[in-house]
């Protein structure tokens, strides 16, 4: 396994053409707007792409906070303001069903016991003693 950047074999670079200047906007309440403004490389505005707006908020599961992160189609902050609820609950409702979606194939799940040749286990013994998710 990697344990820093030297292992991996490359060196992280930014892509200096899709930079982004950001901006956070929250009511304390709710949630939390991200502003994503383009900028060029040195810094001043890239009017050729368009302002990206990214609502986020949290899940509470009985295993705690699930962060949400979701973009919302929006030409304003106060555009994005209005239309964060509708984005919000189609991103709660989309989480929800992808739970609900895993904690179903983790239920189908089947325990098959490990065989050796024959189907005993290792010293011809049955079974082999270790249990494996398929």
């Amino acid at each position: 396994m990697a344990s820093g950047f030297d292992d991996i074999g490359t060196e992280p670079a930014m892509d200096g053409s899709s930079l982004y200047r950001e901006e956070i906007f929250t009511d304390r309440k709710a949630g939390t707007i991200r502003v994503l403004t383009p900028v060029q490389p040195s810094g001043s505005p890239d009017l050729g792409r368009k302002v990206l707006y990214v609502g986020e908020a949290q899940l509470l599961t009985t295993a705690g906070a699930l962060p949400l992160s979701f973009e919302i189609d929006a030409r304003s902050l106060e555009d994005a303001v209005a239309k964060y609820g509708s984005a919000a609950k189609e991103a709660f409702a989309q989480a929800v069903q992808e739970l609900q979606e895993l904690r179903r194939q983790a239920s189908s799940s089947i325990i098959v016991p490990d065989r050796g040749i024959g189907g005993l286990g290792p010293g011809g013994l049955p079974g082999g003693g270790r249990i494996k998710l398929t």
